[in-house]
């Protein structure tokens, strides 16, 4: 498995845009890409404006492919507008569930 979990902080005056963009992306890479398992978006409970994304990807390649979409461009297209800084990422192994869960 190839999982991501990324960290985004939104502009206050573009959550609402932030949401819509990202609910889009999560729901079509779920919804049309066989290599992703699963997309979760996640707000804090103590900032509105925080967002983290929880991805799990057969492999590196359903990740390239994944970058390769329509919604992805999409989204990283209005990343520069909709988030204060960069977005911060990690690259994970499971270790419960195990891979064979996944499949």
């Amino acid at each position: 498995m190839h999982i991501l979990f990324v960290e985004a902080r939104v502009k206050p005056e573009m959550r609402e845009r932030f949401i819509e963009v990202i609910t889009y992306d999560a729901s079509h890479s779920e919804k049309d890409e066989p290599g992703c398992l699963r997309f979760d978006v996640l707000e804090d409970a103590n900032d509105p404006n925080r967002f983290f994304f929880y991805e799990v990807y057969r492999d590196a390649d359903a990740v390239a492919a994944h970058r390769q979409t329509p919604h992805f461009e999409r989204f990283f297209s209005q990343l520069g507008d909709l988030l204060e800084g960069g977005l911060s990422r990690n690259v994970l192994s499971n270790v419960h569930p195990t891979d064979g869960a996944w499949r």
